[in-house]
């Protein structure tokens, strides 16, 4: 693969086109160690060298992030309003990024961003069945009975008829604690499922996807880069 020099340096985020073509033009970019002066000359990622004032520049045409989503932002990649989990990494803001999916505005928990579109696909596709697990904290006692009613399906308020769903009660009493597992992702879906059965969720945070678990260690608003191991976890049941 072939790209403009100029383009290169402004994707692994040195700056604008303009500002690393003036860079370019002062003399402190070199291709294989060889001083350039301009910008539209081809280069290529995977074999040239490519360094500003002899630090080497390092090329990655797919990133993926797991964050720790905090509640009161938004699974977007702008908003007029809202912050939202673009705007809590800026050190990849030239990769252009988006979120899997989304997480609800008041959601928590695991959220991946890439600019893997086709990644994004794959995770999302209900005809992948790539299991979505949260923790919840639900106003209302959980039986048996509703373990046995997401097993079959629900329908929601609007008459969509979700899958089944897999519902574990962590403990239970006038105020319950669960982790459920869908492999959808319609609006709000968790929270209407336990509508359905005459429940409320108060606190939602996904905790996993596929067999990849959000990593213990991060701060609401922290992330950290995945590698290919990770990657495949999503796509495992």
């Amino acid at each position: 693969m072939s790209m403009r020099l100029d383009k290169f340096l402004a994707d692994t985020g040195n700056g604008t086109r303009s500002e690393v073509k003036h860079l370019i033009r002062k003399g402190r970019v070199t291709v294989n160690n060889e001083t350039v002066r301009k910008s539209d000359i081809k280069i290529s990622p995977d074999d040239d060298l490519i360094a500003i004032d002899g630090e080497i520049v390092h090329y990655e045409p797919l990133v993926y992030l797991m964050m720790n989503k905090p509640a009161g932002v938004i699974s977007a990649t702008e908003d007029k309003i809202h912050k939202t989990v673009i705007d809590l990494i800026p050190d990849y803001q030239h990769y252009a990024l988006h979120p899997v999916g989304r997480l609800d505005k008041d959601t928590e928990g695991l959220l991946i961003l890439t600019n893997d579109g086709q990644f994004s696909h794959d995770v999302l596709s209900p005809k992948k069945h790539v299991d979505k697990t949260y923790f919840a904290r639900i106003a209302g006692f959980v039986t048996a009975q509703t373990i046995t009613q997401f097993a079959s399906g629900l329908t929601l308020d609007d008459g969509y008829q979700t899958m089944p769903a897999v519902l574990k009660v962590l403990s239970a009493d006038t105020n319950s604690e669960i982790e459920v597992t869908i492999q959808e992702g319609k609006f709000h879906q968790v929270k209407r499922m336990f509508e359905a059965v005459d429940m409320k969720v108060t606190y939602l945070k996904r905790i996993k996807m596929g067999e990849l678990t959000l990593d213990a260690t991060l701060l609401p608003g922290q992330y950290k880069k995945l590698n290919n191991l990770d990657i495949n976890l999503v796509k495992t049941k």
